[in-house]
């Protein structure tokens, strides 16, 4: 017999001491204490009598659940504390498993996976080391506002608190950087926690944890799975009417107008154009904002701050304001003091954070901008400042032609960017990881509607090959490229395995100077000698051809024009392994104290 319990009052209604069955009391009837309809109880404790009317699990609840917000993939790696769920998964005919060499990488697929699609990326893992493995990339995620669940295996409930093998407290190891975390520590909660782990997933966005022990998994359960249409729901906010008045006073009152556009307004790029137009203001992205609008057109001005351009810089600097949109720009050194200011944020506490600014509005990015754009004046051309522009983006230009000339031996890394330009198709997705390459690409590559993807604000290495693979799955159709340093692929490049293995057509571009050379210019920086920064590597284009791949290695900058189509019209994951000359670094800003 079993006993069910008022989720309303807490009342107990007992089968043995009522003499009947739960389940055959009419549908009519009511809690006897607080009038709770029969839909309000659920049972105390694990019904074992029902259990074989019962064919689904706790483990196959979640998935359903999941299954029904749209999730799509879960990266991960199967063992003894997760095993339910990936049987679920096994079993199930909407959810893909993706098996990975390592957990961080899984956690950064799934982080890439939200900031790519706006929809929750999911990662698995089993109790102790695996879900310790999970942080970086969960951070990546936390750090950057993309949706993430993790779901951590976990020993067995009864046995929490007894230091079983593999067991850590794995809601206090994730607590200071996840949205929501929390313990399946009953049959009943597996629906209801998982749903409310979505919602806190996507309302920053950020990261949820569910904590699942692997005799909870297992216990039966048939219980209802919610629909998305009731339980989700998105918020897009408009700043009050009084504030767009003000902003709109403000933008009227000053002449040169610089607009910095962040990862916040990635879906406003048409207004941002007509605003630019109209008010005859060239637009700077910040680096997670590369490739909002297209990089080609004679307002923009490229990445502003400590990976972007100098002429973003100057130009921001001779402007009377300047409009942050989407971005909290931790870097407000770059504007003079007496520049005004207009931010605009979803999240109040990011607007002002490190700068005063004149007007906050607290907004979603495109709709602010589509009320901006149609109540503000039309300026005319200020013919100095942009006479101003444009001797500063042609003497840009003039440095990236000089360097599509430079066939030098080591090849120059600006050549490879020059290369990758010729080469990348229009709407393509780069995944750009961390290093020396990083500020070349970011001040060199002009993006022309390509999507760019980095690991921006804990900045680690090891992103760019998990978030190609990410990207490749979700949009299959697009050429996807990694650019990469051999110091981040070589963290976790045995996952290009896990690229073959799904037939994922990525292409690699390796920046291989057997250098940690971003290291090496803040050791000279800071005054210290070169000191624990190189390392052999091993020849990456043949192991691409071990792994199933294609490889080619390039030490020569003629070679490089003959191998990219190729390599580019490979149907397989390709590594195209470039030794690039370990003297030439591109430049880097001082240490901010």
């Amino acid at each position: 017999m079993a006993k069910y319990r008022c989720t309303v009052c807490n009342y107990i209604y007992d089968e043995d001491k009522e003499g009947n069955s739960f389940k055959d009391l009419p549908s009519d009837w009511a809690c006897p204490v607080c009038g709770a309809p029969k839909s309000a109880f659920v049972p105390e404790g694990v019904v074992r009598e029902e259990s074989s009317e019962v064919k689904t699990t706790v483990a196959d609840k979640i998935i359903q659940q999941l299954e029904e917000f749209g999730v799509r993939f879960v990266f991960g790696i199967p063992g003894d504390s997760n095993l339910p769920l990936i049987d679920s998964i096994r079993r199930s005919n909407k959810v893909r498993f993706i098996l990975t060499r390592h957990e961080e990488t899984a956690a950064f697929m799934a982080s890439a996976y939200g900031k790519m699609t706006d929809t929750i990326g999911v990662c698995i893992s089993i109790a102790g080391p695996g879900a310790t493995n999970l942080i970086t990339g969960l951070m990546d995620a936390s750090a950057d506002r993309a949706p993430v669940l993790a779901l951590a295996g976990q020993v067995p409930e009864v046995y929490l608190g007894s230091e079983a093998f593999q067991e850590i407290d794995q809601l206090e190891l994730f607590h200071p950087f996840t949205d929501f975390s929390e313990t399946v520590a009953r049959a009943n909660q597996a629906v209801t926690l998982t749903t409310k782990a979505v919602k806190h997933s996507y309302h920053k966005p950020g990261v949820a944890v569910l904590s699942t022990p692997t005799d909870v998994l297992i216990e039966k359960l048939d219980e209802k799975i919610l629909s998305p249409e009731k339980r989700l729901f998105t918020h897009h906010t408009e700043p009050p009417a009084e504030e767009l008045a003000k902003a709109v006073e403000l933008i009227d009152a000053c002449g040169r107008v610089v607009i910095l556009a962040g990862w916040g307004s990635r879906h406003a790029g048409e207004v941002l154009l007509e605003l630019s137009d109209k008010l005859s203001a060239p637009i700077a992205t910040t680096s997670r904002g590369k490739g909002i609008i297209d990089e080609s057109l004679p307002c923009s001005l490229g990445v502003m701050g400590s990976i972007g351009s100098k002429h973003a810089a100057l130009t921001a600097q001779g402007a009377e304001l300047v409009m942050v949109v989407g971005s909290g720009f931790r870097h407000a050194q770059l504007i003079p003091r007496g520049v005004k200011m207009i931010q605009i944020d979803t999240d109040s506490t990011r607007i002002g954070r490190t700068f005063n600014i004149d007007v906050g509005l607290v907004g979603d990015a495109k709709l602010t901008l589509e009320k901006l754009a149609g109540d503000v004046k039309e300026k005319g051309r200020d013919e100095g400042f942009w006479a101003e522009i444009e001797k500063h983006k042609a003497h840009h230009a003039a440095e990236l032609e000089a360097e599509e000339k430079d066939l030098s031996t080591p090849v120059n890394p600006g050549y490879v960017i020059a290369m990758l330009r010729r080469y990348v198709k229009k709407d393509a997705i780069i995944c750009v990881d961390v290093g020396d390459h990083t500020y070349w690409f970011f001040k060199k590559f002009r993006c022309t509607g390509q999507r760019i993807f980095l690991s921006a604000n804990i900045a680690s290495m090891g992103f760019g090959l998990p978030a190609a693979m990410a990207a490749k799955l979700a949009y299959p159709e697009k050429q996807v490229i990694c650019v990469t340093g051999d110091g981040g692929f070589g963290m976790l490049a045995v996952d290009f395995t896990t690229a073959v293995r799904e037939k994922l057509g990525i292409k690699v571009l390796v920046f291989n100077d057997s250098k940690l050379k971003n290291i090496k210019k803040e050791l000279e920086r800071d005054g210290y000698p070169e000191f624990g920064v190189t390392f052999p590597n091993p020849d990456f284009a043949s192991f691409a051809r071990s792994a199933g791949g294609k490889g080619y290695r390039v030490d020569d900058a003629k070679n490089l024009d003959k191998v990219m189509p190729e390599a580019f019209a490979a149907d397989e994951p390709v590594i195209i392994d470039i030794i690039v000359d370990p003297t030439k670094m591109a430049a880097s800003g001082k240490r901010l104290d």
